[in-house]
């Protein structure tokens, strides 16, 4: 590089740098600015002699990254420090002990939280790809700034990966796609998740990217005459108004038109709302919803609105803090158009989420308005021990679902995610409630716990103290909160089960003359073939594992070892003789576990207890990959949307449905007895129960839910020694 170029770089570095002083959206006092310029002359120090793909200096990349960060999502100078040396711990001998000391222990912790994701280690498989975004995302716990600023990195990677290979820009684009952009939306900075995921289109999809932004681009000249059009109609009656107010017209993403083509199977000149109007009035707080709705009068006017298209937003924020009035009206020529109205302080908290907020409220700062954007996303990070695959997907569930309105009993407003059940809406109150559910009512009439609620639905819960959960719960939910309180109270009653089990293996042991000692458990564990001991327990407490299999097992131990080794031989060799009830013989998919049609893939053969998961082929249903799979990497990177987490499970561990015909001699309190012994001392739960009585005679039929035919043979064993029972048969 020439003495002259190298100036001329320099230069350019100081352009950018002031740059950034002047786009900061918060006010920098001279403190800030002190500490911000040292900042910048540690990174620039720090990268002098890098350079990156593209060829250029590479502090061209961290000064990008804090503008973003300081005007773009809007915080202040603690985060613009941390952005501008967020590579520098990475890249150079600068260690986190020494950003102390020259800073302070906030922009070491957010520099060190930074690093630890840029340290994480290179994909090799699906689950290695989610286990890291489940580092990165329980980073939050340490200052959710440090989220904020990777966001601002991946933007301006995004921004600038022309120079990589095609394979890289398709994986860090799919990447983008699966976690970065449903972040952004669930922080509420949709201007930069608009970004996200045009850019991660541009590289995963290329051809319907262009064709997309082309067809745009030919009718923008056609799109701007038919806004001037509205406008200049809308113009003249806001005028007489007196209001301070902009017009602006904009076209919808390239990502949410392709969005509509693909779910609603349409092409481009079908999707009929293509751009949007957005009108910006300044105003007083007091005043704002007032002159909202004045302005939603004046547009309905002049044009006819959709009435399934108002949006009031403005009324019942979303749980991101945005707040607008949205409308969809029929236009000039027949063609529909979106008008968002807002006031200049909603406008802010649109495009750059919670930071936002402090401007305008007195007493908030930004370490507050920090804590709001941190519990938007605490919720999914309550469980972090489960498998990572299911955190990852748990957690973009609830990152990226519209949202809906419900009221409590007492008239009080819950945001809830599409979808979500009454059960859901039970958990979001409180735990106690959830779990205590027995039934729910919604707008005064009873519903199942799986109903799907709408906006506007009023639910009510109705608990029991003795309710417990069970694993058909899972299937009721949807939200992450919901399923992470189910499955803890579920392992909760598991290891209460196994305690008990525990106490009547020793006793059995003790019966059968074997010591009961970590030899003997570990020889029962695999006699059974199960993982752990807590399964062991567990199956003998629920009566899986009984009397005759545990003979079985003394038998076996107490006989010739020679005969042993050569019965354990032919046992291991017919696959027919493995024990259907301590198997992973079942493979279920998606976080409801669902039984689905299947073809196991044939370029690495998966087998059962394999770590798996589901690609939705176009014409061959769903294949089953092994997460190290050769293909993995490109099947994840190139069509995550496609990706369905899978699992074996063991059958013998689900809940069964088993109708049981009951007849005999009819007496006072048959029914009470009957509840009373499956329910209370079985503990197995009841269905359905219908009960029919002739002359002194009663026929009727039971429903229960049981885990395995042990425990249903126990349960009709004991219906039998009711007084009166004479005949108690399964029917099939």
């Amino acid at each position: 590089m020439t003495e002259e170029q190298l100036e001329q770089e320099n230069k350019a570095i100081a352009r950018e740098y002031k740059d950034l002083l002047s786009v900061s959206y918060q006010t920098l006092t001279d403190e800030d600015k002190k500490m911000i310029r040292k900042a910048f002359d540690v990174a620039v120090e720090a990268h002098k002699d890098q350079r990156r793909k593209s060829g250029e200096a590479y502090i061209f990349h961290p000064i990008a990254v804090a503008k973003i960060v300081a005007n773009e999502i809007g915080l202040g100078a603690t985060s613009i420090a941390a952005a501008l040396m967020h590579d520098v711990v990475e890249d150079t001998d600068v260690t986190v002990k020494d950003i102390e000391r020259m800073f302070n222990p906030k922009i070491a912790q957010i520099v060190a939280g930074l690093t630890k994701i840029s340290q994480m280690e290179p994909d090799a498989d699906i689950s290695l790809q989610a286990e890291n975004y489940r580092k990165m995302l329980l980073t939050l716990n340490d200052d959710v700034r440090v989220i904020l600023i990777k966001i601002a990195d991946r933007l301006h990677n995004m921004q600038t990966m022309g120079s990589m290979a095609a394979y890289k820009q398709a994986k860090i684009a799919s990447e983008t796609l699966y976690i970065y952009a449903p972040l952004a939306h669930r922080l509420g900075l949709f201007n930069i998740k608009t970004k996200l995921e045009d850019l991660g289109l541009k590289y995963t999809e290329p051809e319907e990217y262009n064709d997309i932004a082309n067809q745009i681009n030919e009718s923008k000249e056609e799109q701007e005459g038919y806004i001037k059009e509205i406008s200049d109609i809308l113009d003249a009656s806001l005028q007489k108004e007196d209001f301070e107010y902009i017009i602006k017209g904009r076209p919808k993403s390239v990502y949410s038109i392709y969005r509509k083509i693909k779910t609603q199977g349409i092409s481009f000149d079908q999707v009929y709302d293509k751009f949007a109007l957005r009108i910006i009035y300044k105003s007083r707080p007091e005043d704002e919803k007032f002159i909202a709705w004045k302005i939603y009068s004046i547009i309905t006017n002049h044009f006819r609105p959709s009435p399934s298209r108002l949006r009031d937003w403005i009324s019942s924020p979303k749980s991101t803090g945005y707040e607008a009035l949205h409308t969809t009206v029929m236009g000039p020529k027949g063609r529909w158009v979106e008008i968002q109205v807002r006031s200049e302080r909603m406008d802010e908290i649109a495009e750059k989420g919670y930071a936002a907020h402090y401007r305008y409220k007195q007493g908030v700062t930004e370490e507050n308005s920090l804590d709001i954007w941190l519990n938007l996303l605490k919720e999914a990070l309550e469980n972090p021990e489960t498998n990572a695959v299911d955190f990852v997907e748990d957690f973009k569930l609830n990152l990226y679902s519209k949202e809906i309105y419900v009221f409590t009993p007492k008239g009080e407003i819950k945001p809830l995610p599409k979808g979500a059940t009454a059960l859901d809406f039970a958990f979001s109150i409180h735990t106690d409630i959830g779990i205590k559910t027995r039934g729910a009512k919604v707008n005064g009439r009873l519903v199942p716990l799986n109903f799907e609620l709408n906006s506007g639905d009023q639910v009510e819960i109705i608990t029991a103290s003795n309710q417990k959960p069970t694993t058909h719960w899972l299937e009721f939910v949807t939200t992450a909160r919901a399923k992470n309180k189910i499955k803890n109270v579920l392992n909760e009653e598991m290891k209460r089960i196994g305690e008990e089990g525990k106490e009547l293996l020793i006793r059995k042991m003790r019966h059968l003359k074997i010591n009961f000692d970590e030899k003997t458990i570990n020889e029962l564990v695999n006699h059974f073939r199960l993982k752990t001991s807590l399964d062991l327990f567990y199956k003998v407490g629920c009566g899986i594992i009984d009397n005759q299999q545990l003979k079985e097992f003394g038998n076996h131990k107490n006989s010739n070892p020679i005969i042993n080794f050569f019965k354990k031989t032919i046992k291991i060799s017919d696959s027919k003789e493995t024990n259907a009830e301590t198997k992973l013989d079942l493979l279920v998919f998606g976080k409801a576990q669902e039984k689905l049609d299947y073809k196991l893939s044939s370029c690495c053969n998966p087998i059962p207890g394999d770590d798996v998961f589901g690609f939705v082929t176009i014409n061959e249903g769903i294949k089953v990959h092994k997460s190290n799979c050769p293909n993995a990497i490109a099947l994840q990177s190139n069509y995550a949307y496609r990706i369905l987490s899978a699992e074996w499970i063991d059958s013998s561990m689900q809940d069964f449905n088993a109708k049981l015909e009951i007849k005999g001699i009819d007496g006072l309190g048959l029914t009470n007895e009957l509840t009373k012994v499956i329910s209370n001392q079985m503990g197995v739960n009841i269905q359905s129960i219908s009960l029919s009585g002739n002359a002194g005679i009663f026929t009727g039929e039971i429903t229960v839910i049981v885990p395995n035919s042990s425990v249903l043979k126990k349960l009709t064993d004991s219906i039998l020694k009711i007084d009166g029972v004479e005949k108690v048969t399964r029917v099939n």
